[in-house]
């Protein structure tokens, strides 16, 4: 299947682009580099759940996670909300470790996410820029590496709702013990696109573990099989959308990929391009000259968050929980990760006639234009409806 006019949809190339530049030395030095501060003390709402699937996170199994049994996805324990270090707002989930894995997950990745700000950018030559159009949702290498920090953080988040199915027994140990067992890179290479944050908004995960005589744990072999069909349904589908467009509509690649934004987002973009019989590969994880970026990537955040362990203090506090006001135009989505996460909130709001000012996945802040307070309350359920958290100013 052909890619978008100007450059080409090429994994391999993609990947050598961000070995050769988000690979380099100045990005090494910047994981050395990596600052934690001082200790912090941060004070997290928990909403403790049952963990039992909600009818809601039951009808998305049935819908978007085919041919996936219910029974194999477990649910959170509880319902985590708090203001990291930076005064941002942060919706997650726990398991049996509680409330601090994704406090201080969090606090990692901002710490990592300092270091990589403090280097200088990496100019693309206009071949290089060309593969990464075609190619990546993401353009940038370094925002590509930003993103895959913030995915080992939530696959770290995810598969504590778990511990209790392994032999560690405090978050050190549990982060360690996923690094060595292989799990970040099992992952990269099994889970479809979109399939983690869609999960991880919802507070679940499709997985179960097995410990071994060596004390590493593995996926179950039910696992393995399910998320290997679930994958290749999610491209099946995604291929059929674009077929249709293309050949029923007579539609170009680019005007398909435009018209059919929202529903491909949630398949996935990406494996709409995928060449007929190529399977997805996780650019950091493919071998570039006998090199991987993602196991040092993997590497920098899991002894980050080990250290950081040691700085921070989680205070049991009650947040008052903000009321909405219609006339705010300010708003925050805590679970709002990427560029696609904007891309749909984003199309959700344009789609009700709200007026989109600007988004920011930093502060997680959106601001918007609402044409009455109707259409605010409309907007704000229609965000949550695909799995997002919206928190009023």
């Amino acid at each position: 299947m052909a890619g978008l006019p100007g450059g080409r949809y090429d994994r391999a190339a993609a990947a050598r682009v961000l070995a050769s530049t988000a690979g380099s030395t100045a990005l090494e030095a910047a994981f050395e580099e990596v600052s934690l501060g001082g200790a912090r003390r941060v004070a997290p709402e928990v909403e403790p759940l049952d963990g039992e699937l909600t009818a809601q996170q039951l009808e998305y199994v049935h819908r978007r996670m085919r041919p996936c049994p219910p029974a194999l996805v477990v649910g959170a324990a509880a319902k985590v909300s708090w203001r990291d270090s930076g005064g941002v707002a942060n919706v997650a989930h726990c398991g049996p470790l509680g409330p601090v894995v994704p406090v201080v997950a969090r606090e990692a990745t901002l710490a990592i996410w300092r270091a990589l700000a403090a280097r200088d950018g990496v100019a693309l030559t206009d071949d290089e820029r060309a593969v990464m159009d075609a190619t990546t949702t993401d353009k940038d290498p370094v925002e590509i590496l930003r993103v895959g920090i913030d995915t080992t953080s939530r696959a770290l988040v995810q598969h504590a709702y778990l511990a209790d199915q392994t032999p560690y027994r405090n978050a050190a140990d549990f982060a360690r013990g996923l690094r060595d067992s292989g799990i970040f890179s099992v992952v990269a290479n099994t889970w479809f696109w979109g399939l983690q944050s869609s999960t991880f908004r919802r507070g679940m995960i499709p997985v179960r573990l097995v410990t071994q005589d060596d004390g590493t744990v593995r996926y179950a072999a039910e696992t393995v099989d399910v998320l290997r069909e679930m994958k290749q349904t999610a491209i099946a589908d995604a291929h059929e959308t674009l077929r249709r467009a293309t050949v029923e509509e007579g539609l170009t690649v680019e005007e398909a990929l435009r018209k059919y934004d929202v529903l491909l987002g949630e398949i996935s973009r990406q494996y709409a391009l995928l060449p007929a019989g190529e399977q997805p590969r996780c650019l950091a994880n493919m071998s570039v000259d006998g090199v991987r970026l993602l196991p040092g990537v993997v590497d920098t955040f899991v002894e980050t968050f080990v250290r950081l362990l040691e700085l921070v203090e989680l205070e049991s506090v009650e947040i008052e929980e903000a009321g909405v006001n219609a006339a705010d135009e300010v708003f925050e989505v805590p679970d709002m990760t990427c560029s696609h996460c904007t891309s749909t909130i984003t199309g959700v709001l344009e789609a009700l006639g709200v007026r989109v000012a600007g988004i920011d996945l930093d502060t997680k802040e959106v601001v918007a234009a609402f044409p009455s307070d109707e259409v605010r309350a409309q907007s704000f359920e229609a965000i949550r409806g695909r799995g997002y958290t919206v928190v009023p100013r």
